[in-house]
Parts: structure tokens; C-alpha cells; sequence
């Protein structure tokens, strides 16, 4: 409406949001901290073993929330979420990140434990995230054992690049610890192969992915370890997930460079490994990416695109259960065979 030459919004003035019921467990090496959208005062604690996870399905179980957030703290909520996952609650782990630009965003800037459950309980109410189903045991070993071995590598690049500068004195035992964790990266490799045969799912989904050239066995136990979802989204949801999907970055008349943000960054870098070989030795990736740098694009921006494209394949391939063929009278095209 109009007032004194003015126009006046007129605010429809409403009582508080009435939030869902929504747990949020801040979680640390040793205590649980819960907190509860339906009473902003409580706080409770436990503690992060053994004894406290019955402690906490007792506690939260009779609520009946509509789902229960943590935040992902490098595999010390994996206790937890795993006892409530199997008590039947919904459980969603998020990204920490996003969580600190909630609180950022609702002016919240002071961080402690309790301060922290009570964020992540709005965060659950206000965004409601996805729960998503737990790793089981077979899964957990995988990602376990598809880890150690990233470990190892790097502690053996990191030994190897010390032989150069090492003094006498020392190089002997620098050699003696490089073999033995060349030893141990055999026995890791060898134990995921030996897990992978024993699932016939995984057998399978295995065959499909090192049929495509450019995927080797670590890329592969990798992706089956780590991407569950392969097979099971788009080919844009597959892409986003993983973080390869470019991101627009738009404001007005401007129109900014599309980056790639976010994602699975275990998965990640091992795709843009398997890229790198794919490009030299995929004739549809390496067709697709000298295409973009004939163009004008630079190397990595090529080399990005040629993840993407190169995930979206796979995709594809899980998703209709077919292994890599490359048409004889067209290199430049794929086509894929049951």
C-alpha cells in the first residue's frame, strides 16, 4: 500500500516456526553431545564408546525424530550413527562445512559442544537432509582397506623422497622401511582383489569397470568401495556427487568461470588419475579431450571435462549392467555390449 508517497510492505506478523522434531549430536573422540529441536534448553551427554551407544538408542529412540544429523568427523561418529542406523532411526552424516555456514548464516559465530548439537538439530529441521543408508561391515572393510593402502603409498612416496638427501648413516634403514612398505601395498592390494571376488556384485560391477580402458584395478576397487551410488543417478547427479559437475558463478551482467567445487575427494583423485592414462590411451576419451584443447581450452579445464565424461561413461556401464566396446568403424564413438 501507499503512505505519504511512500509504498509501505505490509509484514503479516505470525508466531514462531514450528520445527519438526530433529536430533543433533555433536560428536568428539570421547562424549556425544545431543540436543533436541523440541526443547532448546536440554543438553545431554555420553559417552562416544561401547557403553554409551545403547545409552544414546535409549535416549533418543522414544522421541521418534524425523531424523538424527552428526557431523562427519573422520569415522569417530561411525559408532554411533551405526547403533541408531541399526535401532531404525533415519541418520544423516553431513559435511561439516555446511553446517558451519549455516551457523555462520543464522549469525552464530561462538562454536562449543553444546552450542554445536543445537545447530546441528536446526540444521536438520531447517534443510532436512537426506538419510542415506550405512556402509555395511563388507562395505566398511573395503573403504578400509581401499584406505590403507592410500596410506601406505603415500608414506612410500614420502620415504622414497628422502633416500636423495639422506645421509649414509641412514639410507640403509630408509631402504629397509621402503621394502617393507612396498610388501605391505602388495599384501593391501592383494587382500582387496581377494574381498572384491568374494561378492559377486562387486565381481561383476569389478569386470565392468577395468573393461574400460584407462580404469585399473585401484581405480576400480576404489570406485566400488567409495561411490556406491554408481549406476543408481544421472548422469549430472553422478557427476555433482563425485565433484566434477561445473558450477555456475553468475551475478548480474556477469557472467563468471565455471568451477568444479565440493565432491568426494577420495574419489576424485582417483578418477582424475584414471583420466590422465584414459587421455593417452582411451581413444574416446583421448579423441574428447584433444577436441577441447584444439579449441582453445586449457589443459586442465580439457582435462576435467574429460573426468566428467569419463564418469558419466562408467554410469552408464553400471547402470545397464554392459562392458566396454569400442565400435570398429567409428574410433571416435563408444557403444557399450551386454
Amino acid at each position: 500500500m501507499r503512505q505519504g508517497g511512500a509504498w509501505v510492505v505490509a509484514v503479516e506478523k505470525r508466531g514462531p516456526m514450528s520445527l519438526p522434531c530433529c536430533v543433533g549430536i555433536d560428536v568428539s573422540k570421547e562424549f556425544l553431545d545431543v540436543a533436541w529441536t523440541t526443547d532448546r534448553s536440554a543438553i545431554w551427554r555420553t559417552t562416544n564408546d561401547d557403553a554409551g551407544w545403547p545409552a544414546l538408542v535409549a535416549k533418543i529412540g522414544p522421541v521418534l525424530p524425523t531424523v538424527v544429523v552428526l557431523e562427519a568427523t573422520g569415522g569417530y561418529e561411525i559408532g554411533a550413527a551405526t547403533a541408531l542406523a541399526v535401532a531404525g532411526l533415519a541418520v544423516a552424516i553431513v559435511n561439516p562445512r555446511q553446517v558451519r555456514d549455516f551457523a555462520r548464516a543464522r549469525g552464530i559465530l561462538a562454536k562449543t559442544d553444546t552450542l554445536d548439537a543445537h545447530v546441528l538439530a536446526d540444521f536438520g529441521a531447517r534443510m532436512q537432509p537426506t538419510p542415506r543408508p550405512l556402509a555395511d561391515d563388507l562395505q566398511s572393510d573395503l573403504i578400509a582397506l581401499v584406505t590403507r593402502r592410500r596410506q601406505l603409498v603415500d608414506m612410500l612416496i614420502a620415504e622414497r623422497n628422502r633416500v636423495p638427501l639422506a645421509r649414509p648413516a641412514v639410507q640403509a634403514s630408509l631402504r629397509r622401511h621402503i621394502r617393507w612398505l612396498e610388501a605391505r601395498v602388495r599384501d593391501t592390494e592383494r587382500d582387496t582383489a581377494a574381498r572384491i571376488q568374494k561378492s559377486p556384485v562387486w565381481r561383476g560391477r569389478d569386470r565392468l569397470l577395468q573393461s574400460t580402458p584407462g580404469i585399473g584395478p585401484q581405480t576400480s576397487s576404489r570406485l566400488i568401495a567409495s561411490l556406491p551410488e554408481l549406476g543408481r543417478l544421472t548422469g549430472r547427479e553422478i557427476a555433482k556427487l563425485v565433484g566434477v559437475a561445473p558450477l555456475n558463478d553468475d551475478s548480474g551482467t556477469r557472467e563468471g568461470r565455471r568451477r568444479t567445487w565440493g565432491g568426494r575427494t577420495a574419489v576424485r583423485h582417483a578418477l582424475y588419475m584414471a583420466t590422465v592414462v584414459a587421455v593417452r590411451h582411451n581413444p574416446v576419451i583421448r579423441s574428447f579431450y584433444q577436441r577441447l584443447r584444439t579449441s582453445g581450452k586449457p589443459a586442465k579445464v580439457a582435462l576435467i571435462a574429460a573426468m566428467h565424461k569419463l564418469l558419466t561413461i562408467l554410469n552408464a556401464m553400471v547402470k545397464h549392467q554392459t562392458i566396454w566396446t569400442l565400435t570398429p568403424s567409428r574410433s571416435s564413438t563408444c557403444s557399450v555390449t551386454r
